[in-house]
């Protein structure tokens, strides 16, 4: 029986792989910070309220380069706009949750914590999703601060730490994310759709190549996923017709007796 701590202990659970997996993200981060001339403060600032990996690193690289803020604030806009698809696939099960915890969960929704969410979802665990979700997300949100902090504090006593290829781990993580879900001909081309065009429209700027991969992406799901209607709604409607129970009508018309005659 699922009680609501067995729920937070299995997100918790799920999340360690992806966990792990993001914690050389982090320590790079930290360390790219200093790097750049700004405070270890502000690796811990931009890891508590921004916590959003890809748009952090970009950001980073825009500050470097003395980009203006209203350039920074739309490029992360950009980046992070894959979360309102995020948003948009979980409302069903958190429409139920109190508004508190529905504007925390959104602001705990990456990219790691949708997957095991949704996988959740597609088991059909809504029973007690919210604890599973904090299970996953709390512990998830304060391993990324803790090891951006170790990275901005103690990074820089490693040596080329941001060119060890720590960050291969993401690429593992992601690949680890995206693989249980091609299980099944619509993923596996909609997969392909949208690694093709972020492949091909790399060098946009802003990283407006991923928004485009994203939009690609929904685009060919719900296309294909039209089409398996109408052909189910096809196959429905050429299936021969079962007669009603009990047999046929009688052809005279009229109401059966209970003598087996009509009635007229």
């Amino acid at each position: 029986m699922s009680t609501p701590l067995s729920a937070a202990f299995a997100g918790f659970r799920d999340t360690i792989p992806l966990t792990v997996g993001t914690t050389p993200f982090a320590i790079i981060f930290g360390t790219l910070v200093v790097s750049a001339g700004l405070p270890p403060e502000m690796a811990l600032a931009l890891s508590a309220i921004v916590f959003a990996g890809s748009a952090q690193f970009i950001s980073i690289s825009l500050i470097g380069g003395g980009a203006a803020l209203p350039v920074i604030w739309l490029t992360t806009f950009v980046v992070n706009l894959r979360h309102a698809l995020y948003s948009a696939t979980v409302q069903p099960v958190t429409k139920t949750w109190p508004l508190p915890w529905r504007i925390v969960g959104a602001f705990w929704l990456t990219d790691e914590c949708f997957a095991v969410f949704e996988q959740r979802m597609q088991a059909g665990g809504e029973k007690n999703s919210l604890p599973y979700y904090l299970g996953a997300a709390i512990p998830f949100y304060a391993n990324w601060i803790g090891w951006t902090a170790i990275g901005a504090y103690l990074g820089n006593r490693i040596p080329g730490v941001a060119t060890l290829g720590l960050d291969f781990a993401m690429i593992a993580t992601f690949t680890a994310m995206i693989a249980p879900q091609l299980k099944a001909l619509t993923p596996v081309v909609v997969a392909a759709t949208a690694g093709s065009v972020a492949w091909a429209a790399q060098g946009l700027p802003y990283k407006l190549g991923l928004m485009l991969a994203a939009l690609a992406g929904v685009a060919v799901g719900v296309l294909l996923d039209c089409r398996r209607r109408r052909l189910a709604a096809g196959e429905r409607a050429s299936a021969p017709a079962r007669p009603p129970e009990g047999g046929a009508l009688p052809a005279s018309g009229g109401t059966p007796r209970g003598d087996g005659r009509a009635s007229r």
